[in-house]
C-alpha cells in the first residue's frame, strides 16, 4: 500500500467537503488556511468567485502585539478580525470551511472567536 502524506489526506477531505459546501452571496464561505507560521481567514462568494473579506496574521496591524503568530491567541485575534470585516461588508451568516483540517486547536479557536464576535455559522 503506498504511503499517503498528511497533506494528501487533508486535500482529499477538503475536496470531499467542497462538493457539499459552497458560498453564495447571501451566505458566503468562511475559509480557514493554516500554515506553520500563520493563520488566514477569508470570506468568499463562490458564485462570483470574489473575496469579500480577509484577515491573517501576516497583516502588520493584526500581528502587532502578538508574541507569536502561530498560537491560539493569534487564531482568536484573526477570528474577531474576520467577523468585524465581514460585518463591515454586510455579512452576518457564513458557511464554515475548515479546509479538511481537524476542528480543534487553532481552527476551533478562530471559529469560536468569530462566533463570539457575532458571525453566524
Amino acid at each position: 500500500m503506498p504511503h499517503v502524506s498528511r497533506d494528501q489526506s487533508r486535500r482529499k477531505r477538503h475536496a470531499r467537503l467542497r462538493r457539499k459546501v459552497a458560498g453564495t452571496a447571501e451566505r458566503p464561505r468562511l475559509l480557514i488556511r493554516r500554515t506553520l507560521h500563520h493563520i488566514y481567514a477569508t470570506v468568499v462568494d463562490d458564485a462570483k468567485g470574489h473575496t469579500l473579506a480577509a484577515a491573517s496574521t501576516r497583516e502588520k496591524t493584526l500581528a502587532e502585539g502578538l508574541p507569536s503568530t502561530t498560537n491560539l491567541a493569534a487564531a482568536q485575534k484573526i477570528g474577531v478580525a474576520i467577523a468585524a470585516k465581514a460585518k463591515q461588508a454586510g455579512i452576518n451568516s457564513v458557511v464554515f470551511d475548515r479546509s479538511g483540517l481537524k476542528y480543534h486547536g487553532r481552527v476551533k479557536a478562530l471559529a469560536d472567536a468569530a462566533r463570539e464576535a457575532g458571525l453566524e455559522f
